[in-house]
């Protein structure tokens, strides 16, 4: 959402990451907490004790969010479908998906088990809730455990929504491409119904504003606009990854890219490369091989006064795994590799050998022309 996700920890093989955005949904619900829902319930306690309420219900939503996603991550694996990482961002979670499931059934079971461990989680929180009462635990935490027992139930009931990509729309979908044995279809349909409800959600943010309640239409209307764009999203995906599985990278990158010598200044390289070619990132030769990449961002932490004594070479980093990708690989990875690394265009190497460059440029254009000439044969 705000930039490059920040890496939390590794659980069962996953990398749990988290955006910016997360941390100011964090502060807000700590600050409605401490401020408004637990002195509303639970009356004369000290400030700091709302306060430290309110930082327990925010991890305890953290929490309840990686459970959600790690359950998705875990039978996606099951099914054999690609899945790193974990990320929370302001509206939740989302467990990143390389690929689509490879049957109805994977779908179904990758989709039901995220409402079902909500309400599993609901039921533990609970027991430990009727426990506390019993032991007579102090009230701040039955508050808490409380808070999140109501949390874990609606987290289960608003995903079981049948609006993709919401988990129930993910059902409504697995359902519609068993039916009819075409998941391009199912997926438009369910997108389309996802891009309603998204809709829906913005007429009744609208609403609440022009009330007078600002902050719960605000919500609404935000996750409206988050779904309504999610679901457009996840149909555009699902044509990008049926276009590109029957493409190589060779079939798609620039073959006599522009390249960068080792031997040029700094003040050089932004002067004829970086102002005529207005590119990232660039690759560095040295006798025709390649030996690292240069991107603008190196440059701007250069001091402006020491471009004409630095060379490329000196501050080129070696290609990596985010930065490069084989001729004979499947478009598609080419197209991951851009979304988990925010990076647009990737070198295209066969050992040390600089083969061309593919762009999400290039991508895009491809499949904006395929979609223009499929609409033609329609008419």
């Amino acid at each position: 959402m705000f930039g490059r996700p920040i890496s939390l920890f590794r659980i069962l093989g996953f990398e749990v990451k988290i955006d910016v955005s997360w941390i100011v949904l964090a502060a807000l619900i700590i600050w409605s907490l401490a401020s408004g829902l637990f002195p509303a319930y639970y009356k004369d306690l000290p400030s700091a004790a709302y306060w430290w309420m309110g930082v327990a219900g925010a991890v305890g939503l953290f929490l309840s969010i990686i459970v959600h996603e790690l359950t998705h991550s875990l039978v996606a694996r099951y099914y054999g479908i690609p899945m790193k990482e974990i990320t929370l961002f302001i509206f939740g979670g989302v467990a990143h998906m390389e690929d689509d499931p490879p049957s109805p059934k994977a779908e179904f079971m990758m989709a039901i088990v995220g409402p079902l461990s909500s309400c599993l989680m609901g039921i533990l929180v609970l027991s430990l809730y009727a426990l506390g009462k019993n032991s007579g635990w102090p009230v701040t935490v039955i508050g808490v455990l409380n808070y999140l027992i109501w949390l874990n139930i609606i987290l289960a009931v608003f995903n079981l929504v049948p609006a993709f990509p919401l988990d129930g729309g993910r059902v409504l979908r697995s359902a519609l491409w068993s039916w009819k044995k075409d998941i391009r279809w199912a997926t438009s349909f369910a997108a389309r119904i996802g891009s309603g409800f998204g809709i829906l959600l913005i007429i009744m943010g609208i609403f609440y504003i022009v009330k007078g309640n600002f902050v719960s239409g605000l919500w609404w209307f935000l996750i409206g606009m988050f779904l309504r764009s999610t679901a457009q999203m996840s149909y555009q995906q699902l044509l990008a990854r049926s276009l590109f599985n029957t493409k190589k990278v060779k079939e798609l990158m620039v073959k006599d890219p522009v390249t960068v010598p080792r031997s040029i200044s700094l003040e050089e390289f932004v002067r004829d490369y970086v102002y005529k070619h207005h590119f990232q990132m660039y690759p560095v030769l040295s006798f025709g091989r390649l030996t690292g990449c240069i991107s603008v961002k190196q440059i701007t932490s250069i001091p402006r006064e020491e471009w004409a004594n630095s060379t490329v070479g000196a501050i080129a980093m070696p290609c990596s795994k985010e930065t490069t990708v084989g001729p004979d690989e499947d478009a598609n990875k080419a197209l991951a590799i851009m979304n988990r690394t925010g990076n647009s265009r990737l070198l295209v190497v066969r050992e040390d050998n600089l083969e061309g460059i593919i762009s999400l440029k290039d991508m895009i254009n491809l499949l904006s022309l395929k979609r223009e000439l499929n609409d033609l044969e329609k008419k």
